[in-house]
């Protein structure tokens, strides 16, 4: 048994403020470890490949709340949506457009964020904030009636200068109050922003984040 899961966990969980949800991503890992977390009464985890978390849903305690952290490809949507609680990565609008037809024909109204780019990386996905800006006014966006958008998701550049860190989570805490007082004033559902994973969460919370992404963190070095 690792101990050090169980320790590193509570830890976290303890410098984190009540207001803010840890998802556990526990891409990766093994059932046994995350069976370790859900023992200490965590219900939130995040997997980043539909394969794997589809998985993990049919092997696992069925009041897990599953978040789906990943780039995701239109035609894996398909294998989420009966399940899914929580898509952070929406980049796109066709792929919002199969999100809400896959929703429809389950059922379901699908909780959403929209991924912003703000790190110095070319390699991250994500919306402008011009894209944005031109996204959600649009009648096209408007129209998506199975999709619940719930807030923003970003991910910092990768590296150690925790002021290029502060700043690009400075830039989507300020794109994310925009869009709230602009086109989510009286939508409650519009509260969420997922900044923060292992290595800079605590300046994702300072900044305003909501939800932090913990998996090294917690699990260790993550199994290639």
């Amino acid at each position: 048994m690792n101990t050090h899961i169980i320790e590193n966990y509570k830890k976290i969980k303890t410098e984190l403020p009540l207001d803010v949800k840890m998802v556990a991503v526990s891409k990766t890992k093994p059932i046994e470890d995350i069976m370790m977390v859900y023992q200490q009464g965590h219900k939130v985890f995040g997997e980043n490949k539909v394969q794997e978390i589809s998985k993990k849903y049919n092997q696992l305690p069925n009041d897990i709340e599953w978040h789906f952290i990943g780039h995701l490809q239109r035609n894996k949507v398909k294998e989420l949506i009966p399940f899914i609680h929580l898509i952070h990565s929406v980049d796109s609008m066709r792929l919002l457009e199969k999100i809400n037809e896959e929703a429809k024909a389950n059922g379901r109204i699908i909780n959403c964020l929209l991924q912003v780019h703000i790190a110095s990386e070319e390699s991250k996905f994500g919306f402008s904030e011009e894209e944005l800006v031109q996204l959600l006014p649009s009648p096209e966006f408007n129209s998506l009636q199975n999709i619940r958008l719930c807030g923003l998701m970003g991910m910092a550049s990768y590296t150690d200068n925790t002021d290029l860190i502060r700043k690009e989570f400075t830039v989507i805490h300020t794109l994310f109050k925009t869009i709230q007082h602009d086109y989510f004033k009286d939508n409650k559902h519009f509260r969420e922003l997922s900044i923060g994973m292992s290595g800079d969460y605590q300046i994702a919370v300072e900044m305003g984040s909501t939800i932090v992404r913990i998996g090294t963190g917690i699990f260790g070095e993550r199994n290639y």
